[in-house]
């Protein structure tokens, strides 16, 4: 039996700490009127695209994003913490410009396959990695075929649309191997499953046309 979905993933309304420069990982942050209006003109770009479901992560960033997207339409919005935020430990809430002097936070930037979170308490590229393609797929499980909005966050998607690539997450900070995505871009990916096979077709990376 085959199954096709099509994933729209989109990173959250741009927020207050965006704005401050401050870590936010698992910690959470008001949106900004620029991270509202954001998630409206996604919406009207994705006004024709018929959603059976949304899922976001259990942040309030997304959930409010995902809504200001759905607007008034009926369809059922869902959390999954699969889809949080990679987790920062004490790094949370403090200053980028502050951390990024760090050994340990270059690391995280530049050598996923050694940052092992020692400093801050937080997660490891390994374990974000388990714990969001997990996510994706609990999502397929679920629905045999239609188009599922996903609201998440900057680190997990850059990843996801990586591993969706056929990258792995050790080498994904490599340069041409991923990119960071602007928040609201539209990322467009396939999930094609045919028995015990399954296959991920990237259609759209990063797409922020609809923001100009």
């Amino acid at each position: 039996m085959q199954k096709e979905l099509t994933f729209y993933l989109l990173r959250h309304g741009r927020t207050v700490w965006n704005d401050q420069g401050l870590m936010q990982g698992s910690g959470n942050s008001d949106l900004t009127e620029a991270g509202i209006q954001g998630a409206i003109l996604t919406g009207k770009a994705l006004a024709n695209v018929p959603f059976v479901a949304a899922y976001s992560s259990c942040l309030q960033r997304t959930i409010d994003t995902a809504n200001h997207i759905l607007g008034q339409r009926d369809v059922p919005l869902f959390q999954h913490n699969g889809l949080n935020e990679h987790a920062f430990g004490s790094w949370e809430g403090q200053k980028i410009e502050i951390i990024q002097q760090l050994d340990e936070y270059q690391q995280m930037l530049n050598d996923p396959a050694n940052y092992q979170a020692l400093s801050n308490g937080g997660e490891t590229w390994a374990e974000l990695a388990e714990r969001a393609m997990k996510a994706i797929y609990d999502i397929a499980r679920v629905h045999d075929k239609g188009n599922i909005l996903i609201v998440s966050h900057g680190n997990t998607l850059r990843l996801l649309m990586a591993l969706f690539n056929g990258i792995s997450w050790q080498k994904h900070c490599e340069e041409g191997n991923s990119e960071h995505l602007r928040n609201t871009s539209i990322n467009i990916v396939r999930y094609i499953q045919n028995d015990n096979e399954v296959k991920f077709i990237v259609e759209k990376t990063n797409d922020a046309s609809h923001l100009a």
